[in-house]
């Protein structure tokens, strides 16, 4: 029973993992919504708040006819305003939807909605690319839950034997404390506490692995730096070391229990 909890409890902690990441590549999907010239400050802070109360908009950035075209000079590279003789550019509100509604029905039903109003002149995203993002994220999910599960299989295998090793090379120990007259609880204590204690030393290993990794995979592709959210990988680092004290306490427990139980004859075997 133990053990079937601490496999739930693992592929929960992948679960959410995945579902973290996923819904932190989704809320960088986003669209603009472009006003009409000469609207009104104080018309524009109310829909920027009325959008923002919105069910579906994690965050808005309202962005001046100036700020863009300092923006578009800066990507092209030379003073386009000087070219043109005047700012083409008009100013516009950009949109982070919620993992939720990041997705082309939604965005259909949101754009609609948004051209109502008399302030847009119209709204763009790239309908193409939220339907590929949306699809690789789904693809992408399934194979990190998949490459998480036999993961988990092989660590849960590995941590076990390990247990069972150590505790097997002190099966003659175990019993002379017993036939001294050592109570069950008095034998497994030192023998859990000495397991949870590497359990710990093991999860904290493995959290310093995943750092590392997480650097230098950034350090090869530094867009991965905005998938990085402090909270999940916080929670994901406190999921290890309690997983990693679960599993060492149970399958400890479950292994002394084992040698408690046997015949003093039987631990030749």
């Amino acid at each position: 029973m133990s053990d079937k909890y601490s496999k739930r409890r693992l592929t929960g902690a992948s679960i959410t993992t995945v579902v973290s990441l996923s819904n932190n590549v989704k809320e960088n999907i986003g669209f603009q919504v472009i006003l009409n010239d000469n609207v009104k400050d104080v018309d524009v802070a109310k829909m920027q708040k009325t959008l923002d109360a919105s069910e579906y908009v994690k965050s808005t950035e309202f962005i001046t006819k100036e700020e863009a075209a300092a923006r578009l000079q800066k990507d092209l590279g030379e003073d386009f305003i000087d070219f043109l003789g005047f700012n083409p550019l008009l100013s516009s509100i950009n949109v982070h939807l919620k993992a939720e509604y990041a997705n082309a029905d939604s965005l259909t039903w949101i754009e609609k909605d948004i051209l109502d109003t008399k302030l847009v002149k119209e709204v763009i995203y790239q309908k193409s690319l939220v339907s590929m993002i949306n699809e690789n994220v789904q693809k992408i999910s399934f194979v990190i839950l998949g490459f998480s599960s036999l993961l988990m299989i092989i660590a849960l295998a590995l941590i076990n034997n390990t247990i069972r090793l150590s505790i097997y090379s002190k099966r003659f120990i175990i019993k002379t404390m017993q036939l001294v007259g050592a109570t069950q609880g008095f034998i497994r204590t030192p023998f859990v506490l000495n397991g949870i204690k590497h359990g710990i030393y093991g999860a904290i290993i493995a959290i310093l692995m995943l750092i590392g990794t997480l650097y230098f995979a950034q350090k090869q592709l530094p867009e991965l730096a905005e998938l990085q959210n402090p909270n999940m990988l916080a929670t994901l680092f406190g999921i290890v070391i309690i997983l990693g004290v679960i599993i060492s306490w149970i399958s400890t427990s479950l292994a002394v229990r084992k040698y408690l139980r046997l015949k003093s004859d039987e631990l030749y075997f």
